[in-house]
């Protein structure tokens, strides 16, 4: 089992010459942006928007303690599903395919010209690490990661059908329980057919081109990140790419583990690339000697939280003897030389 989950992770890690996809929005990346990338409709399906297309939804980067988790969507005509994904290109689940071959697949599909630009439309949502942790570290009402994934599932299928595409079925891989999962979705599309299920970029060639979509991304994103390290100054010797400096980004990668202790300011930590929220982030700034520790005020301590209006003298604070003057005069308090004088 650990000699699978080990291989599994090493193909987690990104090509060192990764296909840099329209769906890399640098500005955004650098800045800890989650946005979307949605393609036109291919001129193919707009021409006829009769033609009936199948969906297939998938994630990349649900575990790593670095880089976004982007979600990736493609759909094509039902007629093409096999024929096209499965039979001409060989699409599987993204952790299978090697990172080459994967980031070859993406330029195919992202080059006018080929059968795969031409039949096939796709889009991405890049949830960065620092929205993902701002989510599930909130104080009250944790927005945590499932619901967070959901929400961008759901909109990139609303996205495609806003554009006019005949969608008649969607194919998911699982977040939680399938048929819990299922049910909420045909909800929502309710003239769809709905197939949410374990391992189904596996299953469904439109969820292993999904896959690579989503997987090709985070790629790319990751060595944008890595760009404010290797470009530095401050860290002599920094690998030129991410699959170098941070291997998969998983906990479990020596690689990753040691670039983090490496690169830990101790009191901010790491830069948007980091998901603070992991307990690999959080152990490391928290231990002995490593993090400075920030004592915050009690926001219920009534020495340190008073209101703005504790501070405005109105004519019910006045001494019995005052006579009271306009209403209006004393609403934010009586002139300084008046209180003094």
């Amino acid at each position: 089992m650990e000699d699978f989950e080990s291989q599994e992770v090493a193909q987690e890690v990104p090509a060192n010459d990764v296909f840099i996809a329209p769906s890399i929005h640098e500005k955004d990346i650098l800045a800890g942006v989650s946005y979307t990338h949605t393609t036109l409709v291919p001129n193919f399906i707009q021409n006829n928007l009769s033609i009936e297309c199948v969906v297939g939804v998938d994630e990349a980067g649900r575990g790593p303690v670095l880089g976004p988790m982007v979600y990736g969507l493609l759909y094509l005509p039902l007629s093409q599903h096999r024929v096209l994904l499965a039979d001409t290109h060989r699409f599987d689940d993204s952790k299978v395919l090697k990172p080459q071959v994967r980031s070859d697949l993406m330029q195919a599909i992202c080059t006018p010209g080929t059968d795969l630009y031409q039949n096939c439309g796709w889009a991405t949502r890049v949830m960065s690490a620092r929205d993902i942790a701002s989510g599930m570290l909130k104080p009250a009402g944790v927005y945590n990661l499932n619901a967070q994934a959901m929400d961008a599932t759901i909109q990139l299928i609303k996205d495609v059908f806003a554009q006019g595409v005949n969608v008649k079925e969607i194919y998911i891989d699982t977040i939680g329980k399938a048929d819990v999962y299922q049910k909420k979705l045909e909800k929502i599309f309710p003239t769809t057919m709905v197939t949410v299920a374990e391992k189904a970029d596996s299953l469904y060639p439109c969820v292993s081109a999904a896959s690579v979509c989503a997987k090709v991304t985070r790629d790319a994103a990751l060595e944008v990140n890595h760009k404010a390290y290797s470009a530095s100054n401050t860290y002599a010797g920094e690998p030129k790419s991410a699959a170098d400096a941070w291997g998969s980004g998983y906990p479990s990668s020596a690689t990753t583990i040691s670039w983090l202790k490496g690169h830990m300011d101790p009191l901010f930590g790491w830069g948007t690339e980091c998901r603070m929220s992991w307990g690999t982030a959080k152990d490391m700034l928290e231990a002995k000697g490593n993090g400075i520790k920030v004592d915050w005020p009690d926001v219920n301590d009534d020495e340190q939280a008073r209101r703005m209006t504790d501070f405005y003298i109105t004519t019910s604070t006045m001494d019995v003897d005052e006579e009271p003057d306009d209403e209006l005069a004393t609403w934010y308090g009586k002139p300084v030389a008046e209180s003094i004088f």
